[in-house]
């Protein structure tokens, strides 16, 4: 019985003129399908592979895993070899290919790639064997990863070979094409791992320094001369550059700061007082107004004038306990791509937003503390503008929560999703989070669970909790509690959304 098979042979590109031409040529004797997938090249690469006899389709570039998953979609034959249009078979591996395409025997083959620079083949500094999946039932294995870094994944309990002979990858003609391809490649992975993953400065210079002995001492680049030494430094380079974008990225989070209130402009003064002296400030503030009087616009107007950053008023008129409507109202207004909404009666600690910023994930939102102020305490507060507190203040509740520490945080902070845990008087979460859900359910009018619910629908959405301690926290004025009649029917709402796992509500963000 014949095991021979038929092989696609697929290749992205994007401004591969001057290398399309020899990767195509190099698997004529093997491929029964040359398919280019183009990112819209400005150059004539699309014209040289069609000359070449290859099938050309035009795709936007999606990040190269997706990319490559594209190309392989759209093959004729479920046998695949990939490549990219900087690479083509060495004739010993063309000869291994042609061998197994006449007795196919796993599902999967490896084999090594050898690298160039400025002309040389590089078999130090970690260049080779580089062995890699790139021949592959597709029916059992496909593309895996970031922006960057893809590789081929197969199925368990499936078999895989390595043949002789190499990959031969045209990697780069010189320092400034290394350069480029570093920066590229940095700029690739901090824009994938942002929010994911976090680096301290000090990581940078041990992971900079680590990465240089690595591949200079332990992986032979000493034995290549001026490339192994400049190959060696670019890549201990591109260690920092990764790391330092993606610290700069996260600490340039547009972030927008949404206040609820409602009649109670004294303590909406002191919470605005206290964003004045944040060390790091939210791009805006918008005060997301249930229906206050005159004397809060009023207030809103004079503070404007010389407040750091934008100072929106965002009213709804007075028609009972609305705030699930009027923060939705407000985040109509929000341009930042990341939330912290308080209530207006949380005078904030000086690190508040930063807290918040630096504890902001991919996946999450965030609960922050709160210290209680007693009713002497808030008085007194109030009439002599204090917006500055500490763990040896008088007149305070829950005074272990006023203490700031990165390394208690780090070690009490938890993901928590039990949804009656909830407070909105001091969270924070990803702006397409919010859309995703649909925002607050505006059903929910009078004091009670429209914060659970809004929690529910989180967790459905796959959307997690975490409780920051010993950070990100709040001083929370005293007031008398709001009354509880309209709890049943609340709970009614909350009861449907746990029993029906929605994710999204009915009237929400979209009817404001």
């Amino acid at each position: 019985m014949s095991n021979s098979v038929n092989i696609s042979v697929v290749i992205i590109t994007y401004n591969e003129s001057s290398k399309i031409e020899r990767c195509i040529q190099s698997v004529k004797e093997i491929a029964d399908e040359v398919l280019v997938l183009d990112s819209f090249s400005t150059d004539n690469t699309v014209e040289l592979a069609k000359q070449c006899g290859a099938k050309v389709f035009q795709h936007k570039f999606i990040g190269f895993t997706e990319q490559k998953n594209k190309a392989m979609e759209l093959a004729s034959h479920k046998y695949i070899l990939s490549l990219d249009a900087d690479e083509y078979v060495s004739e010993e591996l063309k000869k291994s290919i042609q061998q197994i395409k006449l007795n196919w025997r796993a599902d999967a083959y490896t084999f090594n790639r050898l690298n160039s620079f400025a002309g040389k083949w590089i078999k130090s500094c970690g260049w080779y064997p580089d062995a890699k999946i790139r021949l592959w039932n597709r029916e059992k294995g496909r593309w895996q990863g970031g922006t960057l870094h893809e590789v081929v994944v197969m199925q368990s309990h499936t078999s895989c070979l390595h043949l002789t002979g190499d990959l031969l990858h045209e990697a780069f003609k010189g320092s400034e094409d290394l350069i480029k391809k570093m920066q590229l490649y940095s700029t690739l992975y901090a824009n994938d791992h942002a929010f994911k993953k976090r680096v301290a400065t000090l990581d940078i210079a041990g992971k900079y320094a680590a990465a240089w002995f690595k591949n200079y001492i332990l992986k032979g680049g000493i034995k290549d001369g001026y490339e192994g030494f400049i190959i060696s430094a670019s890549n201990a380079n591109g260690v920092l550059y990764k790391y330092a974008k993606l610290i700069e990225i996260m600490n340039n989070l547009r972030v927008s700061l949404i206040i609820t209130t409602y009649n109670r402009k004294d303590a909406l003064e002191l919470v605005l007082l206290s964003i004045k002296e944040q060390a790091v400030l939210p791009i805006e503030v918008i005060v997301a107004d249930d229906g206050s009087r005159e004397d809060t616009k009023i207030l809103l107007e004079h503070m404007a004038k010389n407040f750091p950053v934008p100072l929106v008023h965002s009213w709804q008129e007075d028609n009972g306990f609305r705030a699930a409507r009027s923060r939705n109202v407000a985040m109509k207004k929000a341009i930042g791509e990341y939330i912290v909404m308080i209530d207006g009666d949380i005078v904030l600690n000086r690190f508040f937003i930063q807290d918040h910023i630096r504890n902001a994930a991919k996946g999450f939102y965030l609960q922050g503390s709160r210290v209680l102020l007693l009713d002497k305490k808030t008085k007194q507060a109030i009439h002599q503008k204090l917006i500055q507190f500490s763990f040896f203040s008088t007149g305070l509740k829950n005074r272990l929560n006023t203490i700031r520490s990165k390394f208690l945080s780090q070690l009490f902070s938890k993901e928590n999703n039990n949804i009656y845990r909830v407070r909105s008087m001091n969270i924070s979460f990803w702006k397409t989070d919010y859309e995703k859900i649909n925002g607050f359910n505006n059903e929910f009018v009078g004091w009670g669970r429209e914060d659970s619910e809004f929690a529910a629908r989180m967790w459905h959405a796959g959307i997690k909790r975490k409780h920051i301690k010993f950070a990100a926290f709040g001083y929370h004025l005293y007031h008398n509690e709001q009354p509880r009649t309209a709890l049943p029917q609340n709970q009614a709402l909350l009861d449907k959304t746990i029993k029906e796992k929605l994710i999204t509500c009915d009237n929400g963000l979209n009817q404001v």
